[in-house]
């Protein structure tokens, strides 16, 4: 772990980082010097046969000599981000980054249009991935709230994972659209709000990403090619391209900027 870096000193919490995004970014701000609260459902991923399966986030990033810990949370529910905040702050003194990764894509497992979205379905991904980063901001917000600022006047980061498709639509995928589009327009929101005490609030919008999430998007490899042609780049996204935003959305480097989500696509959205 870097012992000057530009995280150096903060303490981060991330939600999601199990696995995917969530976990490079825990691993970009170890090696920027941040120490770690993991934050999910459960500690090892879910995703059977992932390469990811091979120990957890928190053994990760104590091998690169960090500090972390593993704190479980239910992002919908209001008591368990509270007490994960509190977690944090026992462990580590106080919160100075929220990154509120933690999200779902409930319609992939069976595809459909609108009208015949189930309810539940509908409901389960607006709480995860909306309600869940409502809850994360708010209950981060009041932590920071009373802790001195940094030398650089700054009292914390908010970072919230919105994606590509929250500023355009896709087929048979109304929920996700929709609770990641809130996430747009609730950062910009919540960086007003927050601006006048020196906390920023930006956020991170995915393109098509390989991650342990999104694996069997791509077994079918002619889906895949065409999904490629579709970014100028002629790829896909990897977790680490995310991590790196996250860095410097979450440093001194990002002083004057709040209210953004910084999509990190390979060029999708220029079409």
């Amino acid at each position: 772990m870097a012992s000057i870096g530009r995280l150096a000193g903060k303490v981060a919490i991330i939600t999601g980082g199990a696995s995917g995004i969530g976990r490079a970014t825990a691993l970009a701000y170890t090696k920027e010097g941040a120490k770690i609260v993991c934050a999910d459902i459960r500690e090892t991923t879910r995703y059977k046969g992932s390469s990811e399966e091979n120990g957890t986030t928190v053994e990760q990033v104590k091998a690169l000599g960090g500090r972390a810990i593993f704190s479980p949370v239910d992002v919908t529910k209001a008591e368990s981000v509270e007490s994960l905040i509190q977690s944090a702050v026992k462990q580590f003194g106080r919160l100075d980054i929220m990154v509120n990764n933690a999200g779902v894509s409930l319609e992939a497992k069976n595809f459909r249009p609108v009208w015949e979205i189930e309810t539940d379905i509908w409901q389960g991904t607006q709480d995860v991935n909306s309600t869940g980063v409502f809850f994360g901001t708010k209950y981060a917000v009041q932590q920071m709230l009373k802790q001195e600022p940094h030398s650089s006047g700054d009292r914390g980061w908010i970072i919230n994972t919105s994606s590509i498709l929250g500023y355009v639509a896709a087929e048979h995928t109304a929920a996700y659209c929709a609770s990641k589009g809130a996430v747009l327009n609730f950062t910009r929101a919540a960086a007003i709000d927050c601006a006048p005490h020196r906390i920023h609030v930006n956020g991170l919008a995915p393109g098509y990403t390989q991650s342990s999430m999104t694996g069997p998007l791509w077994a079918d490899p002619v889906a895949k090619a065409k999904l490629v042609e579709k970014h100028p780049f002629r790829g896909l996204g990897q977790p680490e391209d995310l991590a790196k935003a996250a860095v410097f959305l979450a440093s001194e480097d990002a002083q004057w900027v709040t209210g953004h989500t910084l999509p990190v696509e390979g060029g999708y959205l220029s079409r």
